[in-house]
């Protein structure tokens, strides 16, 4: 999956893993279509400059400014994105108000709001930056990514090479019994009519 800054870039590449969705998981929250999401990024988006620059690039994609005309004027609902193992988890919540409550609740009285996944749920993981609009000066590379065409000829060896071993088991089984024929048994012709 491709992000991209259009005109100018920056662009990212990502390959997204596990993808789970509502009905995958079960998930009983729901938001209002249209509404504007709050944006959370997990601390370590502050170490480095590439996930800074990936902050930024996900806060220009995800983010609904104010007063845009196809939105509604308040949030419902929080996009979650945090890193894990140099991979991107997103997570969507549906933010809560219980229903036996007549009156409004005060601003910042968080005591009485929960948080319900919403989904879908996946993960990003990045492979490359660049300084272009899909192409250019490359400005970070992912060192831990490997392609799953890479993994997949590494599991093809690995079942070749149990194949393998099964033959060579085989021929070995013929060997051994050329090698040590059973001695004739006195009983093979006892039921034999004479």
């Amino acid at each position: 999956m491709w992000m991209v800054k259009s005109p100018g870039g920056p662009s990212v590449k990502f390959l997204v893993n596990a993808v789970h969705t509502m009905e995958e998981l079960k998930l009983t929250g729901n938001h209002l279509k249209g509404s504007r999401p709050l944006l959370t990024f997990s601390s370590n988006f502050e170490n480095d400059a590439h996930w800074k620059l990936l902050k930024e690039m996900l806060t220009q994609i995800f983010g609904i400014p104010e007063g845009h005309r196809k939105s509604k004027p308040y949030h419902d609902h929080v996009f979650v994105f945090s890193i894990v193992d140099d991979h991107i988890w997103f997570r969507n919540y549906q933010i809560s108000v219980p229903h036996n409550e007549s009156d409004k609740i005060a601003r910042g009285d968080l005591d009485k709001m929960t948080l319900i996944e919403v989904g879908p749920r996946f993960c990003l993981n990045p492979i490359k930056i660049f300084g272009g609009s899909f192409g250019g000066t490359t400005l970070y590379e992912n060192p831990f990514y490997v392609s799953p065409n890479q993994i997949r000829a590494l599991e093809k060896r690995n079942k070749a090479g149990k194949f393998a071993k099964k033959i060579k088991a085989k021929t070995r089984r013929k060997m051994h019994e050329l090698s040590n024929p059973l001695e004739p048994d006195e009983f093979t012709d006892m039921w034999n009519d004479e």
